[in-house]
């Protein structure tokens, strides 16, 4: 048995996506995220997210933590910069935490989850509630998001958590 935790980055909303089981069986899971006001300073908000986000892999003790991989439009810089600064400090409480990670680009992981690298939120928030066989909407949408990064983590990475851990 393992345990994966998806993790989608936000400035605003940080998705957690948190998986127990074993190759395609899922024994339990939870999700969430870490919020942060528009109205506390960007190195306060990056603060919060670091600090809940470590407090929570001590916490859980994850085998793997499966992040979105950082992106940006080319006309949003800014928001590329802005959520490279956010990956940055989960990245850390990672290392803080001793939990391996991986990063997966978001077509790639559109395509694992729908089968469509171009899905857009609504399919694929529905592909992730359907293999987890949960029956009302996962919201807010960057925790389903982040469940699907975990899910992914489940299917496709117990290799690797072999090859960087003892612990299973």
């Amino acid at each position: 048995m393992v345990k994966i935790i998806g993790i989608d980055p936000g400035l605003a909303a940080t998705g957690i996506g948190i998986v127990r089981g074993f190759g395609t069986k899922i024994d339990s899971y939870s999700f969430g995220s870490i919020h942060t006001s528009k109205n506390t300073s960007f190195p306060s908000r990056l603060d919060k997210i670091f600090s809940k986000l470590l407090q929570l892999l001590e916490s859980e003790n994850p085998d793997l933590m499966v992040i979105e991989d950082v992106y940006f439009l080319n006309r949003y810089p800014k928001s590329g910069i802005i959520l490279g600064q956010v990956t940055g400090v989960i990245q850390l409480a990672g290392f803080r935490a001793s939990v391996p990670a991986i990063a997966v680009p978001v077509r790639e992981a559109k395509q694992i989850l729908t089968g469509n690298g171009n899905a857009d939120k609504k399919q694929l928030e529905k592909a992730v509630r359907h293999q987890l066989n949960h029956k009302l909407p996962i919201k807010p949408v960057h925790a389903s998001d982040a469940m699907g990064l975990a899910l992914i983590g489940l299917y496709r990475y117990q290799d690797k958590i072999r090859m960087n851990t003892n612990r299973i």
